[in-house]
């Protein structure tokens, strides 16, 4: 008997803890400011829309040209011996580290 009541008495405490939880949560949505604003001034406050709004984005308005180029032609060749050169290396590093074999893909059935 006394287990039962040990059950009961948890129910009753989680459905009531559970109740609790529920009413503060819907009643926290309730408890916004609105100290000194009514709903006429606030659309008064918002900005103007646009009389014809286009539903695309402006794609014609390019950025302006730029004055000097991003890189010079000697930097973009310097760029690519360099990338060429680490890429060489990652190479042969690669192939010392196989043994200079291949691996073989295998079939993952």
């Amino acid at each position: 008997m006394g287990v039962a009541y040990v059950s009961n008495e948890r129910k009753i405490s989680a459905f009531a803890a559970a109740a609790l939880l529920l009413s503060s949560l819907s009643l926290g949505g309730c408890a916004t400011s609105t100290a000194g604003s009514s709903l006429m001034e606030t659309r008064a406050e918002a900005p103007a829309h646009p009389k014809e709004a286009d539903g695309y984005l402006p794609v014609h308005d390019l950025p302006p040209k730029r004055e000097k180029p991003a890189m010079t032609a000697d930097e973009r060749l310097k760029l690519e011996k360099e990338l060429i050169a680490v890429r060489d290396r990652q190479v042969s590093a690669g192939k010392a580290k196989r043994g200079g074999a291949r691996a073989q893909p295998t079939n993952p059935r």
